[in-house]
């Protein structure tokens, strides 16, 4: 079927459940089916409506079908020498740009690229009236809707589905350098936060173990100047191209030792200037600090105060019980959401209860 016909089909399916008031549950590839609360609904499988509408390399914008294969995406992006510089997390084969950008996680790029969030230009959504309504646009400069369109990156669905999105890409850097040190996590963190107010090409950072990766991207003569300044100031060990690339991809993936097992996986966002958490268990730490995954023994209520504490919040990224997943919302933060998703989705057709009870 052409896109056209895809796209028609699912606008009667919500146009018809809608009527009935069936819930639907918004799916591509699945490979993020983990996430949030257990998910309700007649399933809307969005895939067929897939494709690249329109790319300008020269104008780094890229506008892709909801069911468009991230990998196909990220392969015609390589062929120009260009890159999603949030380097976004599969999480298997099959991962769509669709469930990409409802999902709104990002990968160790995050740290000095910016979220998943900050390169959605546009964006087009089928509401729970099965009308296309369009967001933003294709350039930065153009901000008729904009927050809109990155409202729905990190909304999972719940507020319809997104049919196409406009990407800003990024040229990938001449040179990349990742080197390793041996340092406690007070000391690293220290440094991390230091390190983020001087003029270094830094660009993604992991601490774990005693152990903290960090990753130069830049021109040549920035990155060698600030490797070999880290190298002899603090005894760091460059790591091999290949085994470099290889960590910051399992690193993004989940796939390296700490992220094995059939554990709770807590994902807490702090500010990078919080101190080291102290709740019992393991500890991965990225994002120059802003973003800790732990491994443990707490509650989840003894999770989210160490969080709330340090300013941050705590959600419970895969494992346990697949309820109150997300940190709770403030009464006014609620009262926001409620009002967004009335706008669009009145009768809380499209994944109800994903990522809220109340929602």
């Amino acid at each position: 079927m052409s896109p056209e016909q895809v796209l028609a089909g699912l606008r009667e399916t919500i146009v018809a459940a809608a009527g009935k008031r069936t819930p639907l549950e918004i799916h591509g590839g699945r490979t993020k089916h983990f996430l949030g609360n257990e998910p309700r609904g007649e399933p809307l499988d969005v895939r067929g409506y897939a494709g690249i509408v329109s790319y300008e390399p020269t104008e780094l914008v890229v506008t892709v079908r909801c069911g468009t294969p991230l990998e196909e995406l990220e392969a015609t992006l390589a062929e120009k020498g260009q890159m999603l510089a949030f380097e976004p997390p599969h999480f298997g084969a099959g991962a769509t740009v669709g469930g990409t950008v409802a999902c709104g996680l990002s990968g160790p790029g995050r740290w000095m690229a910016g979220a998943a969030r900050d390169f959605v230009l546009g964006a087009s959504l089928l509401d729970a009236r099965g009308e296309l309504m369009h967001f933003g646009g294709q350039v930065m400069k153009n901000v008729a809707g904009y927050d809109v369109s990155r409202l729905l990156c990190g909304s999972y669905g719940t507020l319809g589905v997104i049919a196409e999105v406009s990407l800003k890409v990024l040229p990938v850097p001449p040179l990349r350098w990742s080197l390793r040190m041996s340092i406690g996590v007070d000391e690293a963190l220290s440094a991390l936060h230091h390190w983020a107010g001087e003029p270094l090409p830094l660009s993604a950072s992991c601490w774990g173990d005693g152990k903290l990766i960090v990753r130069f991207a830049g021109s040549e003569a920035a990155v060698e100047s600030a490797a070999s300044r880290f190298i002899n100031r603090y005894s760091a060990s460059p790591l091999a191209e290949e085994v470099a690339d290889a960590f910051w991809h399992e690193l993004a993936e989940h796939r390296l030792p700490f992220f094995h097992g059939d554990v709770t996986l807590w994902r807490i966002s702090v500010p990078s200037t919080a101190p080291h958490l102290e709740l019992p268990g393991r500890q991965l730490i990225e994002w120059g600090g802003g973003l800790r995954w732990y491994i443990g023994e707490a509650s989840a209520a003894e999770v989210r105060a160490a969080a709330q504490a340090a300013g941050g919040t705590a959600s419970r990224f895969r494992g346990g019980v697949r309820e109150d997943s997300f940190h709770p919302l403030s009464p006014t933060m609620l009262a926001l959401q409620r009002r967004v998703r009335m706008q669009l989705d009145p009768l809380g057709i499209f994944n109800p209860g994903r990522m809220y009870a109340a929602l």
